[in-house]
């Protein structure tokens, strides 16, 4: 399905809100202690920040799986974006999978902490991306 211009703006707009959003509830769950719902939300947060990028540009995504392959392909194996970007996706994705499937699996805060900011500067970088 293609999109009009103005149909791919409101996509876009409404994935940066999910993503800013999404972003919000993991200072919430860090804040109460539930780190494996941080994993979640800190992963969902960059993945609807990636979807806007996507849209965006005039990618079709049906998984999230290809969301990553086509993250890779276009912004961090050409350079638009810098390789950290696409380690952070990837590890968070890891970890998302890891709470949300595994029952044995405990998020370590200490973890988590350091991808928190990275998270919050890769959404931001992708907002400014995305802005007309």
């Amino acid at each position: 399905m293609s999109l009009s211009d103005e149909e791919r703006r409101t996509m876009v707009q409404l994935e940066m809100e999910r993503a800013r959003r999404t972003f919000q509830e993991v200072e919430i769950l860090k804040s109460a202690g539930l780190w494996n719902g941080v994993c979640n939300r800190l992963y969902y947060a960059v993945f609807h920040a990636i979807s806007a990028l996507l849209i965006h540009d005039g990618h079709q995504v049906f998984t999230h799986h290809g969301s990553h392959a086509l993250f890779g392909q276009f912004y961090i194996k050409t350079k638009v974006l810098p390789d950290t970007f696409g380690k952070l996706y990837n590890q968070l994705q890891t970890m998302r999978e890891q709470s949300d499937y595994n029952c044995a699996f405990n998020a370590e805060p200490e973890e988590l902490e350091t991808r928190i900011e990275p998270a919050r500067q890769m959404i931001e970088t992708i907002d400014k991306m995305v802005k007309d």
